[in-house]
């Protein structure tokens, strides 16, 4: 016979897979297949360096933001992002 459940002092206690299969938090079932991508894909997502050569893809830099005011001799940048209010 199948063990359902191991309550301790009141609480559920052991690993959840005895008496609730894995599930979704909208109710549904679970796939275990892990996503690949191989080749081309994967090496165009890939930042690959040898030495001092890099492929370069990294992600652009930020522009888009507000002008802080008060900043006076700031090192690190002058403009805001996210929301503020």
């Amino acid at each position: 016979m199948a063990k359902y459940s191991d309550k301790r002092m009141g609480k559920e206690v052991g690993d959840a897979k005895v008496y609730a299969p894995p599930h979704t938090m909208s109710g549904g079932s679970v796939s275990n297949k892990v996503p690949t991508t191989t080749g081309t894909e994967f090496s165009n997502e890939l930042n690959m360096s040898v030495g001092g050569i890099s492929k370069g893809n990294y992600a652009p830099v930020k522009t888009t933001g507000i002008k802080m005011r008060g900043v006076g001799a700031a090192t690190k940048g002058t403009m805001s992002r996210g929301p503020m209010g």
